[in-house]
């Protein structure tokens, strides 16, 4: 099979004792109902073989990015199976069912706002931005669950240079896409759509901060974020907003979605820290796909040395 080299890449290829006793009853029997659904849900996830959505197309001339983490990588079959993308389904398994007809070609990004030189990128002008880096990094969700993913990309920082944020902006606003045609579960996904995230500049500036395009060696399959995606390994997953349409340069702290959603639960700077619980569960610790024990959460994800810098004298309990 012929494989193109990366600068001729294309995105084309690319819930009295007798009342007691029946209310003790009834609970139990819910219990079991709901350990049955889970169990055949796990089931058919491993039975399932691999994701649905788009064929990942090969990426040639990526650069093995010598900071990755060495901690042994989830499988793709995992990575592909368990995700959040609420506009393909709220539950773990859908979006790689739901999101196989996702149409993201052609597809482009358009950055806009306190910018000298706003402009829309082609996926083909992306792709070529500059020399695509494997980074395998570890990625926390908030539910307690992580990953060890080899993403493919390069440093965000290329892209903002390229625009030249003037001395207004101060964060970084993303939108990713929704039409509700091809995301019908979108009306039920209890969230506000389009989703939106956005950083600080100077996080956004941070090396690790990563355009992503790819994965495992190929372009993003559709329920991963296809075609172009974030990725912020210290912070939890939600702030690495999926199918950006649009970054947007602004002077103010913009909205974000689940920070619309829930204030008292999703801050605006989403670090992961183990020392500042969820109101509903414990972040001291997580599991990792395809692992049976817990383990402890690291601050930061683990990235402290490179981005604690970033909040010097900030109080990480009350900006969360």
């Amino acid at each position: 099979m012929l494989v193109k080299r990366s600068p001729d890449l294309t995105y084309k290829d690319v819930t009295p004792k007798g009342a007691y006793a029946n209310r003790r009853n009834f609970l139990l029997g819910l219990l079991a109902t709901t350990c049955a659904v889970a169990g055949w849900k796990k089931f058919s996830y491993l039975v399932s073989g691999p994701g649905t959505g788009s064929v990942p197309v090969k990426l040639n001339g990526v650069v093995k990015w010598p900071y990755s983490t060495t901690e042994k990588e989830t499988s793709f079959n995992d990575v592909t199976h368990y995700n959040n993308y609420y506009e393909f389904g709220t539950d773990k398994g859908e979006p790689a069912e739901n999101a196989k007809n996702f149409v993201t070609m052609p597809w482009s990004v358009s950055v806009e706002g306190e910018v000298k030189k706003p402009r829309k990128f082609s996926m083909d002008e992306i792709l070529k931005l500059a020399p695509l880096e494997e980074r395998i990094y570890r990625h926390r969700c908030v539910e307690g669950w992580s990953i060890v993913v080899p993403w493919i990309g390069y440093s965000f920082s290329t892209l903002v240079k390229l625009v030249e944020p003037t001395s207004k902006a101060q964060f970084v606003a993303f939108e990713s896409f929704y039409e509700p045609k091809q995301m019908p579960l979108g009306v039920s996904a209890g969230i506000e759509l389009p989703y939106v995230e956005g950083l600080r500049l100077d996080e956004a500036m941070n090396p690790l901060t990563l355009l992503c395009v790819g994965m495992y060696g190929a372009t993003l399959p559709n329920q991963d974020g296809a075609p172009v995606r974030m990725i912020i390994p210290w912070k939890y997953g939600f702030k690495s907003a999926k199918s950006l349409v649009k970054i947007r340069f602004v002077q103010n702290q913009p909205p974000t979605t689940w920070n619309i959603a829930n204030a008292h639960e999703y801050g605006f700077y989403s670090n992961v820290n183990p020392n500042v619980d969820h109101p509903r569960w414990s972040q001291a610790k997580e599991r990792r796909i395809g692992e049976f024990l817990r383990r402890p959460t690291l601050m930061f994800n683990g990235y402290g040395d490179q981005v604690a810098s970033l909040y010097n004298g900030m109080d990480l309990k009350k900006y969360y």
